[in-house]
């Protein structure tokens, strides 16, 4: 397994202006669980993780991706990380210190070479997660995220050389990188512009990521990205889905597991589907490249 010096994706943040639509589709027919939060910042569970929160959504005058968080094994592991971020090429937001996030912990803040806001923490107080039933169709963890960039190469990088990911495999136009036994936690695509790309995640199984492609569906405010499919790189089945405020947001399920670190050897993956089944739904008409992100080197305000 990778000796990465982060071992988990923790959550994802993101802001919309159409706050209470998202927050209702989310912590409805997603199926994901909403805890504590504050005026217009609405905190997110998963039913299967210990993790205090995976997804969070703050009402905000412009769509944006607010932030990714990665959890380390210690204080002493975050520190170390936030004094080699000068020489990795990241800039420091805030210093290490006390989170006054749900479930509090340690942790800083820093910008990624294209602008995006990431946070590294520990010592997060967990919450009770509990196995899902069978056919029981809701998220059970957050999976992984994967964002664009003008410069994937660089950026690759500076999440390998920083936070010690590694590489898993890569298609063409993405790579795919892991900090534990996840084929992928995070994925860096080729972009005109830095974008949030999606967010997944993890269903108990095949079957209950078909029953919750169904019900978004079936309820009409979620729209058909793609899918269902098996991918090449990771093995993984998926069903993709543009959600009410544009995003793009990925049922998931049986991740490829690399086990053994040194045996594993990345290579190129076809991008398609392997199952041959996987369809569009109506995508959106492209007028150019995509608008750049308003959050790039703009920090949240929490």
């Amino acid at each position: 397994m990778t000796n990465a010096k982060v071992d988990r994706l923790r959550y994802v943040g993101v802001a919309v202006p159409n706050y209470e639509e998202a927050v209702e589709y989310y912590g409805g027919v997603w199926g994901l669980t909403r805890i504590e939060g504050q005026p217009d910042v609405a905190y997110f569970a998963a039913e299967g993780s210990p993790e205090q929160y995976v997804y969070r959504i703050r009402k905000a005058d412009e769509k944006r991706l607010d932030m990714m968080s990665f959890g380390a094994a210690d204080a002493a592991t975050v520190d170390a990380i936030a004094n080699e971020l000068p020489t990795k090429g990241g800039r420091v937001i805030t210093e290490p210190g006390a989170l006054q996030t749900p479930g509090g912990g340690y942790g800083f803040r820093f910008f990624d070479p294209d602008g995006r806001t990431v946070e590294v923490s520990s010592d997060v107080a967990q919450r009770a997660a509990r196995e899902l039933d069978p056919r029981e169709s809701i998220p059970r963890n957050l999976s992984h995220i994967v964002v664009s960039s003008p410069n994937k190469v660089a950026v690759d990088q500076f999440y390998r050389d920083l936070l010690g990911f590694k590489l898993s495999d890569w298609i063409p136009f993405m790579n795919f990188l892991r900090c534990n036994a996840d084929h992928h936690s995070l994925a860096i695509a080729d972009g005109q512009t830095a974008t949030l790309n999606h967010v997944a995640f993890e269903m108990r199984g095949v079957d209950e990521m078909m029953r919750g492609g169904g019900r978004i569906m079936a309820d009409g405010r979620g729209k058909l990205m793609m899918g269902p499919g098996r991918h090449y790189a990771g093995d993984n089945t998926y069903y993709y889905f543009f959600d009410p405020m544009g995003n793009v947001s990925e049922y998931t399920a049986e991740v490829e597991q690399i086990l053994d670190d040194a045996a594993w050897t990345p290579k190129e993956n076809p991008p398609s589907d392997q199952w041959g089944t996987a369809k569009f739904g109506d995508l959106p008409p492209r007028n150019g490249p995509p608008p750049v992100d308003p959050g790039l080197w703009v920090a949240p305000p929490l």
